[in-house]
């Protein structure tokens, strides 16, 4: 039997025997974290289990029309207990954010995941790094342990997978991950809604950032990094939430030449989210945020960093420069 197969017949027998759930994923949630959260806890749902789906932005305008997406809430201010608590797409577990602390008690942690970085925290673990979404994995739970499946779940694991992949362009995007997309369209999704909903329906806002963004991108170490950076200032001017960012990394990704791409975003606990992604395994971004206390992917990854916009990007900038020239 292999290891998967004997982990997730380990967490099948746990979801039926257990009763009251946390399903949780970490802070700035994606598609990936947020559609994986709403497949499982909509599957456990349909076991008649009593299941919290908690999120510390709560859910995200942006994916607001995935099916039960009211079912991802903020979490409270008073504490609960449960049976187990399910951590899903969350490669640190202080990622959680305010729904880690939410949680008072769990006879059971689960821990779901596809990042590498993902140290091994809970009872249950369960990481795949060759996973290219956590909504693999879960869809891949659901089947093998002949967990309730329904549209509204195929469309979910369609969202969180199709986002994670870079509408499945991504290199870990493998036939198998096709294999499974044509499964969840079989199940009666209309693709074109679907996608049309995901990728085009921005608001203004988001292209106003972009706009502004690109006013401050640079190219350095011989036009191999490219990078733009967001300022306090510049997101309060524009009124901007922090979801309209997502995937605007991927213009400077898309440019020739470029092999990592920065995205340095200003905070206001005195920190700078730095989000890198890379074309190239010769340039293991993870590794490099992992100095700087965050981690990912090779090619994608991120950290927060103590610091101003301009310190931490001096920091940042040597630190690639200096994995490039030693491959140069």
């Amino acid at each position: 039997m292999s290891s998967a197969r004997s982990k997730f017949e380990e967490i099948g027998r746990i979801l039926r025997a257990h009763q009251r759930f946390a399903v949780m994923s970490h802070v700035r949630p994606d598609g990936d974290a947020l559609g994986s959260q709403l497949a499982l806890s909509l599957s456990l749902q349909q076991l008649g289990k009593d299941v919290r789906v908690w999120n510390e932005e709560g859910m995200l305008e942006k994916y607001s029309f995935l099916p039960r997406a009211e079912l991802v809430t903020k979490p409270p201010s008073t504490p609960e207990d449960f049976d187990c608590a399910i951590a899903l797409d969350t490669a640190i577990q202080n990622r959680l954010g305010t729904a880690l602390g939410a949680v008072r008690s769990a006879k059971i942690w689960i821990n779901i995941d596809h990042h590498p970085s993902n140290p091994g925290y809970g009872d249950v673990i369960h990481v795949d790094p060759d996973a290219p979404a956590t909504a693999e994995i879960i869809f891949r739970l659901i089947k093998s342990q002949s967990l309730p499946f329904n549209r509204d779940i195929a469309e979910n694991l369609y969202a969180a997978i199709s986002t994670d992949t870079g509408s499945f362009q991504y290199p870990k995007t493998s036939a198998h991950t096709f294999e499974i997309a044509a499964e969840l369209i079989r199940a009666g999704l209309d693709v074109g809604r679907l996608n049309q909903q995901l990728y085009e329906n921005y608001p203004r806002r988001r292209l106003e950032l972009l706009r502004e963004l690109l006013r401050t991108m640079r190219f350095e170490h011989g036009d191999r990094v490219a990078s733009v950076s967001l300022s306090l200032k510049t997101s309060a001017g524009l009124g901007v939430l922090p979801e309209d960012n997502e995937g605007l990394i991927d213009h400077l990704r898309a440019v020739r030449g470029v092999i990592v791409a920065v995205f340095f975003e200003e905070l206001a606990d005195g920190k700078v989210r730095v989000s890198m992604r890379s074309k190239s395994e010769v340039v293991d971004v993870s590794a490099i945020c992992q100095k700087f206390g965050g981690g990912g992917h090779t090619l994608a990854a991120g950290a927060r960093v103590p610091g101003t916009l301009a310190e931490v990007e001096k920091k940042v900038m040597e630190k690639i420069g200096n994995v490039l020239e030693s491959h140069s």
